[in-house]
């Protein structure tokens, strides 16, 4: 009975769900990317983002910011270095979070805050079965 009430056997999913949260995050990122990496002038649009929210050094922090997230991406895809990626998107998205979203309300902040939640997630679980990171252990 308790089997049934807690749906214990879905849990033999878990390694397919994680792949599902790992890849469609990479995607997201490396999309989200690629046009700022692409284009000079929406890597322009990002430094004149970050200075209107008076981030210090944006010329250097919005390229950086933007290799890192296109760079994560591709890990949490592969699954190589997992929990390092979600490391660095955790910090990413909270200094994010914090100098642009505090102020909104939670409907806007949500992305932010998944995208926080997420990236702690990978920091916990890791890269799962279905990784490249459990191929090098």
């Amino acid at each position: 009975m308790n089997r049934l009430l807690f749906l214990q056997p879905l849990a033999r999913f878990q390694d397919l769900t994680l792949l599902t949260l790992r890849v469609l995050t990479g995607a997201f990122l490396m999309w989200g990317t690629w046009d700022n990496i692409a284009d000079p002038a929406r890597m322009t649009e990002f430094v004149q983002f970050l200075d209107a929210f008076k981030f210090p050094a944006p010329e250097a922090m919005a390229p950086l910011s933007v290799w890192f997230q296109f760079g994560c991406g591709a890990l949490l895809i592969l699954g190589l270095l997992t929990r390092w990626a979600g490391l660095i998107m955790a910090f990413n998205f909270i200094v994010a979070f914090l100098m642009v979203h505090l102020a909104d309300n939670f409907r806007a902040q949500f992305p932010a805050l998944i995208l926080i939640a997420v990236s702690l997630h990978f920091v916990a679980a890791g890269g799962g079965k279905f990784s490249l990171d459990r191929l090098l252990k």
